[in-house]
């Protein structure tokens, strides 16, 4: 009783201060997701680290991931060009370069799971600047765009995450038999997944009701946007799940860490997010431009 209720209270705080800290202000949302980049970075070298026996450089690879999000961050709101980007190339090749001075058989392992956690980690949290700051046509006539703080697209992503978990959960404990993939997630069910992805998609109308998808398209067209960005997210959190699924099988590990109590550690906690998150990027950047055309 007591780890649940402990679970059940960490749980709320972590969702109060996310989606707090999303909707008060773009420094707040800029400060959490940066922190958040960089425990997830540093967990993750950690973990490989502890458990396949590496020795892959955690403070170069997680300040090179904190770098990379504030990066995308000046470069979206429009603060810095793409020459922000170079001294992230520069840690990048010192990741690499640094290897040669080190005679151990682990060499190509460190530098495939260093760049691992640029690609896995840092990418998925950076794109996350380019669905929060968004520019709109300028209606003061000198044809500039202004870059504006859009919470409700990376909001409305977790909404989604978490209402397809939920509804994942209920109609999985209900009604799964059908295994989804039993070697790597023996307790995912298609029914489960069918289901969760069903309160995604009522969410999404139900944010629809409330929040235009983007200047220039239907009502109608509207809510169909919502319904693939919904169900791009759930179909592709599902994978993020089930990829740090197996990373935690071959690494012989039950969580990644401990840091939210009842509920392991951050990469379990945002494991879905890490392959929603860029294709939710795909999609409103190429499919919202066809419809729109």
């Amino acid at each position: 009783m007591r780890n649940l209720i402990i679970r059940a209270a960490s749980g709320i705080l972590f969702v109060v201060l996310l989606v707090g800290c999303i909707v008060s202000h773009p420094y707040a949302y800029a400060l959490l997701f940066a922190v958040i980049t960089g425990l997830t970075t540093w967990e993750f070298c950690s973990i490989v680290n502890k458990n396949a026996g590496l020795q892959v450089n955690r403070f170069i690879s997680t300040a090179s991931a904190v770098y990379f999000f504030c990066a995308m961050l000046t470069y979206n709101v429009g603060m810095m060009g793409s020459d922000v980007f170079i001294p992230y190339l520069i840690s990048i090749m010192y990741l690499l370069i640094s290897e040669l001075y080190f005679d151990r058989k682990e060499n190509i392992s460190n530098w495939a799971f260093a760049l691992m956690s640029q690609l896995y980690v840092a990418l998925p949290f950076s794109l996350l600047n380019t669905l929060s700051f968004i520019a709109v046509p300028d209606n003061s006539g000198f044809g500039v765009p202004q870059i504006i703080y859009n919470y409700w697209y990376p909001l409305s992503l977790f909404i989604f995450l978490w209402s397809s978990d939920t509804g994942a959960y209920c109609f999985g404990s209900l009604l799964g038999k059908h295994r989804l993939f039993p070697r790597i997630s023996p307790k995912k069910s298609w029914e489960g997944s069918i289901g969760g992805a069903v309160v995604a998609l009522a969410a999404s109308q139900i944010i629809a009701t409330y929040i235009p998808f983007t200047p220039g398209l239907s009502e109608q067209l509207s809510r169909l946007a919502w319904c693939g960005l919904a169900l791009c997210t759930v179909v592709f959190g599902t994978w993020g799940d089930l990829v740090e699924s197996l990373l935690k099988r071959r690494l012989g590990i039950k969580d990644s860490g401990n840091i939210i109590p009842g509920h392991g550690g951050m990469l379990d906690r945002f494991d879905s997010s890490l392959m929603a998150i860029p294709m939710a990027v795909v999609y409103l950047y190429t499919i919202m431009r066809i419809l729109q055309n």
